[in-house]
């Protein structure tokens, strides 16, 4: 009988805060977005290698004279994108407009301190340091937006703001076009602000008016330089004319473009083989530069351009999920900035490259020889990690 009774124990009361576990929150890291990063930049280490080195044997007698320049500024880039890593976002909202004028402070610099490269003056030197103006410009740009969006949040939407911000970017626009004669730097600038701007408003009212202007005035543009272009007068005529007939230029504005057509043609759907391209044996000028892709996709295909494209795509989609993400619309909108620009570069570096549209210099982010283009789009990843990191997410 002793056996079968039921011992009973008191039932012990606990609190609220007993019953539900701590809440715990953690900082995000977006793992991937660093992966696929840093596989970007040591392709492109891998790449400049392969397309320079025989330049760079021919001038310099050092095959890796290019690499090691773009080594150099790789190693600069990771410092300065640490520190931005490590310096809190929400501190650039106190610059206000300072940065903006710091673009045009950078802008005219090119009257005192720069010096022509190439045919044109777009690079400033001072002392040792020398970087290509429209560089800074357009980090200096993204950063005030997104103070402007920030300090007029309540009013964003009112054709006011959204016409002052407009209008303070076509002055940068133009002096970024005619005091650097920059026109892709100037074109990437403008189509970063109009993004930026864009999604920092609701309504769309006003876009579609504005975009059926724009789309006017640029069909006039274009009609304008097609028809200047074919009497020879105008601005880089001979350029329109390559691109309309590229062989007919094949010995003159076409023949760049002609080159890197050769060599994604010969490049196949596997490619020749790291290291095997033809082109790059004095046939296709700066190889390393503008036209690296066309490297990639003689030396490793379809199946390599595809993959480079891709990497750009998961690269801006964990962007995407940081911008949404993010805890005030000031990040936010710093990492659509920094959307917009590696987006836009690389569409337009690629459209070049395959004679979509004419030829101008665009080099492809992260792969494409160039230090000052590695250091601060470096420092702009920086950023939009330290955007993320700010990011709590709540685990029990």
């Amino acid at each position: 009988m002793q056996n079968n009774i039921r011992q009973f124990k008191p039932k012990q009361t606990t609190t609220s805060s007993e019953q539900q576990p701590a809440k715990k929150e953690i900082f995000y890291f977006d793992y991937t977005f660093l992966l696929v990063l840093i596989f970007l930049i040591g392709f492109g280490l891998i790449m400049v290698y392969s397309a320079s080195y025989y330049e760079a044997m021919q001038e310099f007698g050092d095959s890796n004279y290019y690499v090691k320049k773009q080594m150099l500024a790789t190693v600069i880039g990771f410092g300065g994108m640490f520190a931005a890593y490590k310096i809190p976002y929400q501190w650039y909202r106190k610059l206000g407009f300072l940065p903006y004028l710091a673009c045009i402070a950078v802008i005219l610099m090119i009257f005192p301190f720069g010096y022509e490269a190439n045919g044109a003056r777009r690079w400033i030197a001072l002392g040792p340091i020398s970087f290509q103006a429209a560089e800074p410009v357009k980090l200096g740009m993204v950063i005030f937006l997104a103070n402007f969006v920030h300090a007029f949040r309540k009013k964003v939407n009112s054709p006011k703001i959204i016409f002052s911000m407009i209008g303070l970017t076509l002055p940068i626009f133009l002096m970024v076009y005619k005091i650097t004669d920059n026109l892709s730097s100037a074109i990437i600038i403008f189509a970063i602000c109009i993004a930026m701007i864009f999604v920092a408003t609701k309504g769309y009212k006003w876009w579609i008016s504005l975009g059926a202007v724009g789309a006017a005035g640029v069909a006039a543009l274009v009609f304008y330089i097609v028809q200047s272009a074919s009497t020879g007068d105008g601005f880089r005529s001979e350029r329109i004319l390559a691109w309309l007939d590229l062989e007919k230029y094949a010995s003159g504005k076409g023949y760049q473009t002609l080159q890197a057509m050769y060599a994604i043609g010969s490049g196949g759907i596997w490619g020749k083989g790291l290291c095997q391209s033809i082109q790059k044996l004095n046939f296709l000028p700066e190889a390393q530069n503008d036209m690296i892709f066309s490297i990639i996709c003689e030396e490793l295909g379809l199946f390599g351009g595809i993959a480079v494209i891709l990497m750009f795509m998961i690269l801006i989609w964990r962007m995407v999920i940081i911008a949404t993400h993010a805890i005030d619309i000031h990040g936010a909108m710093i990492v659509v900035g920094v959307i917009a620009h590696i987006a836009v570069q690389v569409i337009l570096n690629i459209a070049v490259v395959t004679n979509t549209i004419p030829n101008t210099g665009i080099s492809l982010p992260f792969i494409s020889y160039g230090g000052t283009s590695v250091c601060f789009l470096m420092f702009e990843m920086g950023v939009v990690m330290n955007v993320a990191r700010n990011i709590k997410i709540t685990n029990y």
